[in-house]
């Protein structure tokens, strides 16, 4: 009996040393899986995240822009700033964005225009705060919309 076993148990060892390689593969295949696709995905995140905000701060800009031209009322920079901010948050940017309006000659003169600049500061996703002095953690957006306003505004 006991000689049977250690038969068993010498046979059993010897096809194992046969064959080394088996199952490795698997676990390589796995390994470089991993090594592969965490950084694939935290790409693709990144990317889409600076790719929101870039269409956040378009939008803003541009709705900002028309509010100005068609607002005839004394309060349109209030307005126009509640809808750049209403355009970031629909893209889920609460804080930190910055509206810059500027006119040329003034706001509401006909035929001038209207600059509005939005600018995001984006920062990426899962940055510890070790690296941040040391490492890009967060990237700027900006969009500029020029507006012009009626040529024929006011006249009668």
């Amino acid at each position: 009996m006991r000689a049977r076993l250690a038969d068993g148990i010498r046979r059993r060892w010897s096809m194992l040393q046969e064959d080394r390689e088996a199952g490795r593969a698997i676990v390589e295949f796995i390994m470089l899986g991993i090594l592969l696709i965490v950084p694939l995905v935290y790409l693709v995140f990144t990317v889409a995240r600076i790719q929101a905000a870039s269409f956040a701060v378009t939008n803003a800009s541009r709705e900002a822009a028309r509010i100005m031209t068609a607002t005839q009322t004394g309060d349109a920079r209030g307005k126009a700033e509640y809808a750049a901010d209403l355009a970031l948050r629909d893209f889920g940017f609460d804080r930190g964005g910055t509206l810059n309006i500027s006119c040329s000659p003034a706001c509401g003169t006909p035929d001038g225009t209207v600059t509005v600049t939005t600018t995001y500061v984006v920062p990426l996703p899962l940055v510890p705060d070790l690296f941040i002095g040391h490492v890009p953690a967060t990237v700027t957006i900006s969009s500029t919309q020029v507006g012009t306003f009626d040529r024929f505004k006011g006249r009668k």
